[in-house]
């Protein structure tokens, strides 16, 4: 066994954001030593690592050169160079989740393939190589308005989607591969966090509910538990544990579904490394979800995973027409209120909808920690100097 703790041991993170600063808080609680490599100077993981080096995720050279300084590879962001990351394995590093795991997902058109080949419930889709193609399959009936359009590559925070109603929101999309998804009507947005470890170790955490910024297409509200029927629950826990064993991942695999009107469960997509939708877990759960990634991936026995409170996370992002040196209003207003937490990531700059962190709402009493989440919600602001 090695001795992780107090010792020569190195981890080394691919990313320097928040979900890398709130993982570095847990090897902070250890006494890890912690690598960390982002192309920002500034970036939010800068002040908690033992070593930060500036460099770029996607270049081979960097990535690899960073792996083989350090005992354990993870990332907090999927878009880092894989073809590093295998040749690392190959020599020895240990990669979670690995590299194969994250070609799978990196994709979203091959991360769907793959469902279907699993047998994995998800939506109907059909893959375009570009927008030409798209245009094509319309016109022959491949694909039928209203639908979701997701590009293939470089998604997230509701960018590289979109609802596409008309043949004149077709023409604003960009030119690349993309995905045309049935538009599911659906009574909930749900996840699951599963946690597994080299030794086929897994849990899953309690199923939560998100609610979502229209416009934005951002989470706006995380709620655990998810006010749902126990055997919906159950049967998104078991759908969860299945994708993690299909992906056969290391670590945390947030798995985002939904919730049909008929409830059937669908998954949407999958996230390899702690995610938004398990924030609530830092006050709510016997063992936050960034210490069980950490767990995990150094196949340590995995926590307890149930919520010791109903928890509710609110995200905090940039108020729409403010830009620049960030400013948080009213925060001491919403710190006086009962079992409320911010957690400020640490970026300068705000823009709007940019993530500037999070509040968690813990109570008893989970429609009493909704409403003061709606409180919270129109107290604070993220705006700039």
């Amino acid at each position: 066994m090695t001795n992780y703790f107090s010792s020569e041991f190195k981890l080394g993170i691919l990313g320097g954001g928040q979900l890398g600063k709130m993982m570095l808080y847990e090897t902070r609680k250890y006494d890890i030593c912690t690598y960390v490599l982002d192309p920002n100077p500034d970036a939010p993981c800068r002040i908690a690592c033992d070593h930060f080096q500036q460099g770029d995720l996607m270049d081979y050279n960097t990535v690899y050169n960073f792996g083989k300084k350090v005992d354990v590879l993870t990332f907090e962001i999927e878009t880092v160079n894989t073809k590093a990351l295998a040749q690392l394995e190959k020599e020895g590093i240990k990669v979670y989740p690995n590299a194969a795991t994250l070609e799978k997902i990196q994709n979203k058109g091959r991360q769907k393939l793959f469902y279907k080949k699993q047998e994995i419930p998800t939506a109907p889709f059909v893959q375009f190589s570009n927008k030409a193609h798209l245009a094509e399959g319309i016109t022959n009936g491949k694909v039928k308005l209203p639908f979701v359009w997701k590009s293939t590559q470089g998604g997230y925070d509701g960018k590289g989607v979109s609802i596409i109603r008309t043949g004149a929101d077709i023409a604003k999309l960009p030119d690349n591969e993309c995905i045309a998804e049935k538009l599911i009507d659906f009574k909930n947005e749900l996840a699951v966090i599963v946690v597994r470890n080299p030794k086929g170790e897994i849990k899953t955490y309690p199923v939560v509910e998100m609610e979502f910024h229209p416009e934005a297409n951002q989470v706006e509200y995380v709620i655990c538990p998810a006010r749902i029927d126990n055997e919906i629950a159950e049967k998104a826990r078991a759908i969860a544990e299945q994708v993690s064993e299909a992906f056969e991942h290391v670590g945390l695999l947030a798995v985002e579904m939904f919730q049909t009107k008929d409830d059937e469960i669908l998954v949407n997509e999958v996230a390899p490394r702690p995610h938004n939708s398990g924030h609530y877990s830092i006050e709510a759960s016997y063992t936050n979800q960034f210490e069980q990634h950490i767990r995990a991936i150094l196949d340590l026995p995995l926590g307890a995973t149930e919520s010791k409170v109903a928890g509710i996370m609110v995200n905090l992002v940039g108020a729409e027409g403010f830009s620049g040196n960030v400013v948080y209003e009213n925060i001491e207003t919403i710190m006086n209120m009962d079992g409320v937490t911010p957690h400020i990531y640490g970026k300068k700059k705000t823009r709007p909808f940019r993530k500037m962190g999070h509040v968690t709402i813990v109570n008893e009493d989970i429609s009493e920690a909704r409403k003061i989440a709606e409180k919270v919600k129109n107290t604070i602001r993220v705006i700039s100097e």
